[in-house]
């Protein structure tokens, strides 16, 4: 039998394709996080459909609610005084869309739940080239948190984090997706809308340059 393996899938298109990766070699549990940001909803309605796209059982699903980092604020996924930003390119600053050690936390769920089930493997869809500024989506991180995970945990559990993608371009992961069947069609990458994606925030607009520079048509609706 395969490992189990643990795959963070918000919905979006990274965490997509990093679900289609992981598949090829492990069993999947899939982790969604829900933590009062604009798109909850439709990210969670992403998420569901990927597992059923997937044949994901029960008992390998995990959705965590967390409230506090609405609370916290300091982004504009979270904080709905701050307006979501149109895509900044060339911007040296960490966007507004960065959400304070929030993958820290996603991580620390999946670790507590890894080790439970007998997880062997951690997947997530960090991309440190399309994600300009933001801390936690960085090699040296995932390095460090690995070492967290070796002395914060009992000593026969062996977990690693898995960052597939962390070096690609987003055109890069569009082909990989598309040699893998991942299902784009199912998936949400929209920080501001859900009916429609709005083409101009920073995560609609990678998304749309990826696809136009891979050939291949975004097969979601947008404004």
């Amino acid at each position: 039998m395969k490992d189990l393996a643990i795959v963070l899938v918000s919905g979006g298109m990274d965490s997509c394709v990093t679900a289609a990766i992981a598949k090829e070699n492990y069993r999947l549990a899939l982790l969604h996080v829900n933590y009062s940001q604009r798109t909850e909803s439709r990210e969670l309605q992403a998420f569901r459909n990927i597992a059923l796209f997937y044949k994901i059982p029960e008992d390998r699903i995990l959705i965590s609610n967390i409230d506090y980092l609405s609370k916290i604020g300091g982004s504009s996924l979270t904080d709905m005084r701050m307006d979501v930003q149109d895509a900044q390119l060339y911007s040296k600053e960490i966007p507004t869309s960065y959400v304070p050690f929030r993958n820290t936390l996603f991580l620390t769920i999946a670790v507590s739940w890894g080790e439970v089930i007998g997880a062997k493997k951690i997947f997530i869809g960090a991309v440190e080239q399309d994600s300009p500024g933001y801390p936690d989506c960085r090699p040296s991180y995932y390095k460090t948190f690995n070492e967290l995970i070796k002395v914060g945990t009992k000593p026969t559990t062996h977990i690693e984090v898995e960052t597939p993608l962390i070096r690609k371009s987003k055109s890069e992961i569009v082909k990989m997706g598309i040699s893998l069947n991942a299902p784009f069609h199912l998936s949400w990458s929209c920080y501001k809308n859900t009916d429609k994606a709005c083409g101009m925030c920073h995560s609609c607009f990678l998304r749309l340059k990826a696809f136009k520079e891979a050939e291949v048509i975004d097969p979601i609706p947008y404004v």
